[in-house]
């Protein structure tokens, strides 16, 4: 539950509103829904992250980077390649939470 003063705030702070929204559109695309998905699991590279959503790595890179801009995932450089995994556990609760919203809303 989320504390009064908390939701005070939000209702008050046009930034923090704005930001949070971001947060959920970055969130409201099927493939980006589906990379977090994968992630959840298991740190990725591009091509086994194209190969494991069904989309293509250049269409994988270009969610990454909005991603990666909203902080919900990090990279990782192992010599030529990328690997990407979920930026923290904030991410994979807020995913959970979404999740269990749509089986049991």
């Amino acid at each position: 539950m989320i504390a009064p003063t908390t939701s005070i705030q939000l209702a008050l702070d046009e930034r923090l509103a704005s930001r949070t929204a971001e947060l959920f559109r970055a969130l409201g695309d099927t493939s980006r829904v589906r990379i977090i998905s994968v992630l959840a699991e298991s740190e990725m590279n591009v091509s086994a992250l194209a190969a494991a959503v069904g989309i293509s790595e250049s269409a994988i890179s270009h969610h990454m980077r909005g991603l990666r801009q909203m902080r919900l995932v990090r990279a990782r450089k192992a010599g030529r390649q990328v690997f990407y995994r979920l930026d923290d556990d904030h991410i994979l609760d807020l995913f959970e939470r979404g999740l269990d919203h749509v089986l049991h809303g």
